[in-house]
């Protein structure tokens, strides 16, 4: 049976979802159109390669929550990579047992079919379901990463790797790209492995070196000149060789390849509450290292990326500002943050309250404005900064509107409109023939999907 003959049917009851974190729709097309991707140059050319919308913030906590459970923040309750205690300042990192809605394996496993999960971040520590997952990024300890737990000796014989040890940056940049290249060829083979050697209904393989070698080499695939241009496009031939692994091991299953957001150069670092400081709005302790060093006096302060919260007396233990002053605050610095420029123009491109993004029983913990920056300002929410703008060690940063979304269906099968990331979920639900439970506010990719 040749490649092309592998495209699923309607009747088609088995998903493979192949994610590629950071990996932007604009990049694919150019690796497409230069060769440096012929085997997805092929299944483009017989399937559906989409340009997708992420969540907002459109870091990977959020984004790939978002795809897990086909549900906006307001609904499963993950805002960042880093976010606030109730009525408190203190910062905590949220993992699986915060996200507050079911997943897409959840839906499944109710059906009595199995998934394999491999590397997809937020899911640290793995949670029982019916087949097998081994969390990706924040994971610290293979152990707690993984279930069922009996497969932990074979991931340490094979040298698994839960993530890029981004600190060999420090060494050198050549340091760093041996780390990510290796850590890329561990992760392909196990992906490989456990797809060839587990039973699976739905099989869930994520890449997450792409995001990391964007982080760091961004500005290189810019430059043909530039010391790791060649290097930029050899690791994206690698992926290309393992999509075609798996393009070549198909059925009649449905294939999505995505990935969590988009990636763009940075030309600056934005600190929000530099501004905040500057415009009167946040007053900080002496040497103040996060969030929690705030002072008395504050009315507003920042997190990243780009959440601002008004500092409320209902809901922080210091706040100053009534409920029914707050829009006006909100008013003001919205006014403000739109006018921070650089090179004379404006670097926001949208300010969204609240209420424009969010929606379902977590809104509460949601922040009251979300900040969306124009391509290369990548905004913090850094405390100790004493200038607004500075470049750090990244020479890439996330963007929102620019993800991938490849679906081995033909266009005609394809709804109208630009997809969101929270319609990968009811998307695969429909192709295995699973009703869409009402907790996910996505919406399936096929025209004639009864999700």
């Amino acid at each position: 049976m040749g490649l092309f003959d592998r495209f699923k049917s309607k009747a088609a009851k088995r998903a493979v979802i192949i994610g590629l974190d950071g990996t932007p729709y604009t990049l694919v097309r150019r690796f497409i159109e230069d060769g440096t991707m012929p085997r997805l140059a092929e299944l483009a050319g017989r399937g559906s390669l989409l340009q997708m919308d992420t969540s907002v913030p459109d870091i990977s906590s959020v984004a790939w929550t978002s795809f897990m459970t086909g549900a906006n923040p307001g609904r499963h309750g993950i805002y960042g990579f880093l976010d606030l205690q109730p009525n408190s300042y203190k910062i905590f990192f949220p993992n699986s047992k915060h996200i507050r809605s079911a997943t897409l394996w959840d839906a499944v496993g109710k059906t009595g079919k199995r998934s394999v999960v491999i590397n997809v971040p937020s899911t640290y520590p793995a949670q029982p379901l019916n087949g097998t997952l081994i969390a990706g990024f924040v994971a610290v300890d293979i152990n707690k990463a993984t279930y069922p737990q009996e497969l932990v000796p074979e991931l340490k014989r094979r040298d698994y790797r839960i993530d890029v040890d981004a600190r060999r940056v420090q060494e050198s940049h050549d340091a760093l790209m041996d780390e990510i290249l290796t850590t890329l060829d561990r992760r392909i083979k196990t992906l490989l492995w456990l797809y060839d050697s587990q039973q699976w209904d739905l099989y869930i393989g994520v890449v997450t070196e792409t995001d990391r070698l964007q982080h760091f080499f961004m500005d290189a695939i810019f430059d043909e000149q530039h010391k790791y241009y060649s290097a930029f496009k050899d690791f994206y031939s690698k992926v290309d060789r393992f999509v075609g692994e798996i393009a070549s091991r198909l059925r009649d299953e449905t294939m999505i390849l995505m990935s969590d957001h988009g990636f763009t150069k940075i030309e600056q670092q934005v600190y929000l509450n530099r501004w905040l400081v500057e415009h009167g709005f946040l007053k900080l302790k002496e040497n103040a290292r996060s969030i929690e060093d705030i002072a008395a006096g504050s009315l507003a302060f920042a997190l990243d990326p780009g959440r601002i919260y008004i500092n409320t007396k209902e809901r922080f233990p210091d706040g100053i500002v009534d409920k029914a002053d707050s829009s006006k605050i909100l008013a003001e610095i919205k006014v403000g943050m739109s006018e921070i420029t650089a090179g004379g123009a404006s670097i926001v491109k949208r300010l969204y309250e609240r209420d424009e993004l969010f929606a379902g029983d977590c809104i509460d913990s949601a922040p009251d404005l979300c900040i969306q920056s124009v391509y290369g300002y990548d905004l913090k929410g850094a405390v100790n900064k004493t200038q607004l703008m500075d470049r750090e060690v990244f020479t890439g940063m996330h963007t929102q509107d620019d993800s991938t979304c490849f679906i081995n269906a033909s266009a005609d099968e394809i709804r109208e409109g630009k997809p969101h990331i929270t319609d990968i979920a009811p998307t695969v639900l429909a192709a295995m023939g699973i009703e869409q439970p009402p907790g996910m506010d996505g919406r399936s990719l096929f025209r004639n999907s009864g999700n």
